[in-house]
């Protein structure tokens, strides 16, 4: 009998970069072994996805009716990154009593940093997760080696991006209440656009900084359209950020489908997150036909780059798009990145067991 496969992760909205990457990964991968756990948002309206409400245990009904001797690709976050002290118990016991494999999937770049600033007793946790788990797999070839050389795992480790083909719905026009929404924006002589959300990690307010510094040093129409992700929010940073400029429009939680439509509508895409793991939405606004700035920080190939923090490098690598335009074929990266799009896909059915045609 064959081996069932759960894929345990968050599935938009909101529309973050994990949920993303569930989302292709749940419309892509095709097993009638294949079972999906999720616990984000709204009670999905369909059978074939199971809704956990992981803070009150609901973890513990799934895997006493469905876990017994499965695999599981956990792209959560409450198991080890942020190990949270009652649900990790309660998987590490069940996955004895009921023999699962844990594939563990880890997407978030900021661990490695977060790590030494552990308490003691966070850090008995993540340990004790490490040890558990039976397989990782890592977006980046830096979390590999974190793991494999400061944490010392002895466990396989697999080195797969997150980006995998995007499903066909990415083409879908925008709704009347986004057309309505972005009318401001698409008015403006030029417009930038990034995706984030209101935390100081994810670089808003360097970005509004260095428009704001383009439109005083130009004199310029230029707006910022601000994508946010709405899943966490530092309201005095927000408010830092838009205080006395109307030039700036924030859509949240738009759903993944639009963005690109909203990208068409941009001249450049700026990416300001201080610990990207990868960094989907920087080769969704590639397959898009825009430029994008980029801090130095998950996948750069095919990019303009600014250090995290430094507003005048920012400005000069906006100037030099925005204002001092040099006509170019499009990006031979877009079309690489489909093809390491689809190989990722490959790799992901190779090491869960699932023959992916």
């Amino acid at each position: 009998m064959s081996k069932r496969i759960i894929l345990f992760g968050p599935l938009p909205p909101p529309y973050g970069g994990v949920a993303i990457y569930m989302k292709a990964l749940v419309a892509q991968l095709r097993s009638a072994n294949l079972r999906v756990w999720t616990y984000s948002g709204a009670k999905p309206d369909d059978n074939s996805i199971r809704f956990i409400a992981h803070r009150r245990l609901g973890t513990i009904w799934a895997l006493l009716s469905e876990g017994r001797n499965a695999r599981i690709l956990d792209a959560s976050h409450f198991h080890l990154e942020y190990p949270n002290p009652l649900l990790v118990p309660v998987w590490l016991i069940l996955k004895r009593l009921l023999g699962f494999e844990w594939f563990k999937n880890i997407l978030d770049g900021s661990l490695p940093k977060r790590y030494p600033e552990f308490g003691l007793r966070k850090r008995r946790r993540f340990h004790r997760a490490v040890k558990a788990v039976d397989h990782f797999v890592v977006v980046s070839e830096e979390l590999r080696r974190w793991l494999r050389e400061d944490i010392r795992v002895q466990q396989p480790i697999t080195v797969i991006p997150c980006l995998v083909p995007t499903p066909g719905d990415c083409n879908v026009k925008l709704s009347q209440v986004t057309e309505e929404l972005i009318k401001p924006y698409i008015a403006l002589e030029h417009r930038v656009c990034s995706i984030g959300v209101f935390f100081p990690s994810y670089g808003f307010k360097d970005v509004a900084a260095a428009v704001e510094e383009l439109r005083e040093r130009t004199r310029k129409d230029i707006g910022l359209l601000l994508l946010d992700g709405g899943f966490v929010c530092d309201q005095t940073y927000r408010d830092e950020v838009l205080w006395q400029r109307d030039w700036i429009t924030v859509l949240k939680e738009v759903p993944n489908p639009e963005i690109n439509e909203i990208l068409k509508r941009s001249e450049v895409f700026v990416r300001g997150f201080a610990d990207e793991s990868y960094g989907i939405s920087r080769v969704e606004a590639l397959w898009a036909g825009l430029p994008v700035i980029a801090t130095r920080a998950g996948e750069t190939r095919g990019m303009l780059l600014y250090d995290f923090g430094d507003v005048e490098q920012l400005v000069n690598q906006l100037q030099s798009v925005l204002l001092d335009p040099v006509w170019e074929e499009p990006n031979p990266w877009a079309a690489e990145f489909r093809r390491e799009a689809e190989a990722n896909l490959q790799a992901v059915a190779r090491v869960l067991g699932i023959e992916k045609n």
